[in-house]
């Protein structure tokens, strides 16, 4: 466990076609969806993402990890774990990476729970704002047992 960070946070969620993205703070250990950037076979639209960094400022970037069940590598973490790196790149933040295993179910959840079905936009930018919340409980020591999910 390390010290929480003080200042806001970006949270994304890779995919090829389309990266969920999140803003959370440390203080409060959530996070909110607030876009998803287009991506053309696997790249970014990095003007779109560096518009988000220029906007929200966050000190540092979270990526979430596609890994199987059995926690090996899948089809798509190569791809991830570049995308992060490029992150780090281009903004010169650290960018930490989690497993994001069932992010898109819990996304799923939380919106069918707000009683309206995610268009497939808003899941891929809930799932970033899961990943991301995972992220802050992680930093606190929390397990997603303490934290009622």
């Amino acid at each position: 466990m390390s010290a929480m960070p003080k200042g806001p946070l970006l949270g994304f969620d890779y995919g090829t076609r389309r990266i969920g993205v999140a803003v959370g703070q440390g203080l409060t250990g959530t996070a909110n969806p607030v876009a998803v950037v287009n991506a053309r076979d696997g790249k970014p639209d990095w003007a779109e993402i560096e518009t988000l960094v220029s906007e929200w400022r966050p000190i540092a970037l979270v990526v979430g990890l596609p890994r199987h069940a059995d926690g090996s590598d899948n089809e798509l973490t190569p791809r991830v774990r570049r995308f992060a790196r490029q992150l780090a790149g281009r903004t010169g933040l650290d960018v930490h990476t989690i497993d994001e295993h069932l992010s898109s179910v819990a996304a799923e959840r939380t919106l069918q729970h707000g009683s309206r079905r995610g268009a497939r936009d808003e899941l891929d930018a809930m799932a970033a704002a899961c990943i991301l919340e995972d992220w802050l409980a992680q930093q606190h020591g929390y397990r997603e047992e303490e934290r009622g999910q």
